[in-house]
C-alpha cells in the first residue's frame, strides 16, 4: 500500500516458523509461467503455516524477468486473499547482478505486494567480492537503506560464487542497518547461526537496536530443516527450507516440536525422532536439487514440471530412485500423517 509516494507500514508481521522458497512453475512447451499450478501450490503450503518465498534459488529467479517476478507477487497476494490467508506475508527475492537492479527489484515487489525482500549478492564478480568485507558491506547497507520494504539477507555459497559472510559482519549489518529483517543461512553453518543468534535474541538487541518497522523482527532463519531442533535451543527462529515445499506440515510440526520441548522435556525425544527422519530426506532431496523437488511434487500432488532450460529435468532413473529411496519414503509418511492426506 502506497500512501505519498511512502509504503504504509505492514499489516502482515514477520515471525519465527517456516517458510519455503517456492518453484516457479512452467508450462512444458512454451516454458510461459504456469500460473494455476503455482496459485495451487502457494495455498497448499500457506494452509499448512508455511510461508512463501518467491523468485528465490528454488524459484529460478535466475531464469525470471522483471516482469515475470511481478506476475508472481502479484498473482501470490491475490490468491492468498482470495483463500482467507489475508495475513500471510510474501517475501519477494531481489537478487540480481548489480546493486542498482537489486534496488530497483526490491521497489517493483513492494509496488507489487510483497511485504519484505531477501537480498544475495551476485557471485558473477566473486574474485573481487569473496574477501572484500568492505565491499560486500556496503551492498546489503545500500539496498536495505533504499529498500522500501525490509530487507533479508540471503547466505548462500553455493549460489553466489562462494561468497560466505561470516558471523562478524552479519552481526554488523544487523546493528548498524534498522530496515534489515533477517538472514538466511543457507551454508548450514550452525556455529554461525548461533553466534549471530546469540546477539539478536538478546533481551536488549529490539531496544538498542530497533528496527525501521515494528513488525519486522531480525530473524535468525537456517537454509535447510536438518538442524531445526538445535537452532531452536540455540534461540533462532526457524528455516526457510525446500523441503518445505514437499512436507509443509512435517516441517510445520517438527518446528513446533522443538519450541515446545524447550518448554516440556519429555517432548524432545518425539522431536528428535522427527528431526532425524526430515534430516535425512532433506540431504538426500537436496541432492537432487530443483529438478527433483519438481518430481516429488508432480508425484505427490500432480504439478511440478521442469525446470527452465538450461536447467535439465531429473532423469528418470535418478527419480525413481528419489521415490522410492527410503529417506523419501520416510518423510511421505510423515506428511500424510500430519497432513491428513493419505495416498
Amino acid at each position: 500500500m502506497v500512501m505519498n509516494g511512502v509504503y504504509a507500514s505492514m499489516i502482515r508481521p514477520l515471525k519465527p516458523g517456516i517458510y519455503a522458497p517456492i518453484p516457479s512453475f512452467f508450462l512444458p512447451e512454451s516454458e510461459d509461467l504456469d500460473i494455476p499450478s503455482f496459485e495451487n501450490h502457494v495455498v497448499r503450503v500457506a494452509t499448512a503455516g508455511v510461508g512463501p518465498l518467491l523468485a528465490g534459488s528454488m524459484g529460478e529467479a535466475i531464469h525470471l524477468s522483471h516482469e515475470e517476478r511481478v506476475t508472481l507477487i502479484k498473482t501470490a497476494r491475490k490468491v492468498l486473499d482470495d483463500s482467507g490467508l489475508v495475513n500471510v506475508p510474501v517475501i519477494a527475492g531481489i537478487g540480481a547482478g548489480s546493486t542498482r537492479e537489486s534496488i530497483d527489484l526490491a521497489n517493483e515487489a513492494a509496488a507489487a505486494g510483497a511485504d519484505y525482500t531477501i537480498a544475495i549478492a551476485s557471485g558473477y564478480f566473486a574474485g573481487a567480492l569473496s574477501g572484500n568485507k568492505k565491499a560486500l558491506k556496503a551492498f546489503w547497507e545500500e539496498v536495505s537503506s533504499k529498500s522500501p520494504i525490509p530487507v533479508m539477507i540471503y547466505n548462500y555459497p553455493g549460489a553466489s560464487g562462494g561468497i560466505n559472510l561470516d558471523s562478524d559482519l552479519i552481526t554488523e549489518l544487523a546493528i548498524e542497518c534498522p530496515n534489515i529483517c533477517g538472514v538466511k543461512l543457507t551454508c548450514g553453518d550452525v556455529g554461525k547461526l548461533t553466534r549471530v543468534a546469540a546477539t539478536v535474541s538478546d533481551p536488549t538487541f529490539s531496544s538498542l537496536h530497533p528496527r525501521k518497522n515494528k513488525n519486522a523482527p531480525f530473524l535468525v532463519l537456517g537454509g535447510f530443516s536438518d538442524f531445526l531442533l538445535p537452532s531452536a535451543y540455540s534461540n533462532a527462529h526457524g528455516a526457510i527450507t525446500g523441503l518445505a515445499n514437499v512436507a509443509p506440515y512435517a516441517i510445520v510440526k517438527l518446528f513446533e516440536l522443538c519450541q515446545a520441548s524447550m518448554a516440556d522435556p519429555s517432548l524432545l525425544p518425539e522431536a528428535q525422532r522427527l528431526q532425524g527422519i526430515v534430516g535425512r530426506a532433506d540431504a538426500t532431496i537436496a541432492k537432487a536439487s530443483i529438478s527433483g523437488t519438481k518430481y516429488l511434487l508432480q508425484k505427490l500432488y500432480g504439478y511440478g514440471g521442469h525446470p527452465r532450460r538450461p536447467l535439465p529435468p531429473i532423469e528418470p532413473a535418478a527419480a525413481e530412485a528419489l521415490w522410492e529411496h527410503t529417506h523419501t519414503q520416510d518423510l511421505v509418511r510423515l506428511e500424510q500423517e500430519f497432513s491428513g492426506e493419505v495416498r
